[in-house]
């Protein structure tokens, strides 16, 4: 009985192999990219998953002003900082938010899904959001893919 076949293979930084990939926004509802994006980033979508090591992809959303949020979160959705002072606690609707820059809806969204540690500090680098549907990571070549054909 061959007893290698047993063992269960743990990714580490050098044996990961990462990839860039495409997502396009468009019409896509907030939250159900979001979680998808992070999965991604996280590398749950690789049979070679490690909870603890950077092993997901690289992702580009382009065409961050054109996503969707459903019922009346785009008025009553709040999104709160605080300055640090008393009394310095700030929000933003949804609309503010998305009229100061869209991809700041997205991002949030997806940061909120990653690991609150260092290394989901890590994986939120491996992120990159565009308004438009230009984007800077050409030289990367990022293989597009469809969300709908993920689980």
């Amino acid at each position: 009985m061959n007893t290698l076949s047993y063992k269960t293979v743990s990714a580490n930084k050098n044996t990961v192999n990462k990839e860039w990939i495409l997502v396009d926004a468009n019409g896509e509802t907030l939250g159900r990219l979001a979680s998808k994006v992070a999965k991604l980033i996280r590398g749950k979508y690789k049979p070679n998953y490690t909870p603890h090591v950077d092993c997901g992809d690289n992702v580009v959303v382009i065409n961050a002003e054109k996503i969707n949020l459903t019922g009346k979160k785009w008025t009553e959705k709040s999104y709160i900082r605080h300055t640090g002072y008393p009394g310095g606690q700030k929000s933003l609707t949804a609309t503010e938010m998305f009229e100061k820059d869209p991809t700041r809806l997205v991002e949030k969204a997806v940061k909120g899904m990653l690991p609150k540690n260092k290394l989901g500090s890590a994986l939120y680098r491996n992120l990159y959001v565009y308004a438009g549907s230009e984007h800077k990571q050409e030289a990367q070549e990022p293989k597009a893919i469809n969300l709908n054909d993920l689980k």
